[in-house]
């Protein structure tokens, strides 16, 4: 196996090879600064806002802390892998605008990516159990219920037939 057959990363369904010269990069600065995804946010740049949470393989993790090295051979997913093959929203980002959760929307990626990892996991989760799933997500322009409804809808558009 070559070198850079060790430094592929699948981002949004899209196998990459990784420039030996980005590995020192944060996810974040990749994503942004490489491939022009954008819907990541640099909030705080130290993991503590949760504008920057992608999901990778499956687990929602703050992009900014997360050095693009430690992610090679993973599966990330971006907001902006969300998308539906014909354009189309997701049921958690249709959930967000329906419920009111967005403002200016800053946030409102990485509150979709940490909705999607909860949904991933949990088919049904709790009210008690999605706010402390979004507690990593600071929004300074919406009240919280909002968001929890948000992904209270979700999971029921997800999955309709309930558990």
């Amino acid at each position: 196996m070559s070198s850079s057959d060790e430094r592929i990363i699948t981002i949004n369904g899209v196998v990459r090879s990784v420039a030996e010269a980005d590995l020192d990069l944060s996810l974040l600065e990749y994503l942004r600064e490489r491939l022009d995804l954008t819907g990541v946010k640099n909030g705080c740049g130290v993991g503590a806002c949760g504008a920057c949470t992608v999901v990778i393989d499956g687990q929602g993790k703050r992009s900014c802390r997360t050095k693009l090295s430690s992610v090679l051979g993973k599966n990330v997913i971006t907001v902006e892998g969300l998308e539906g093959p014909d354009g189309s929203l997701h049921p958690i980002q249709q959930s967000f605008i329906d419920c009111g959760a967005i403002q200016c929307g800053f946030c409102t990626p990485g509150m979709v990516m940490s909705a999607y990892a909860l949904l991933l996991r949990e088919k049904r989760p709790s009210r008690d159990r999605i706010r402390k799933a979004m507690s990593g997500n600071l929004c300074r322009c919406t009240g919280y219920q909002q968001i929890i409804d948000a992904v209270e809808m979700a999971a029921k558009r997800m999955y309709p037939g309930g558990l």
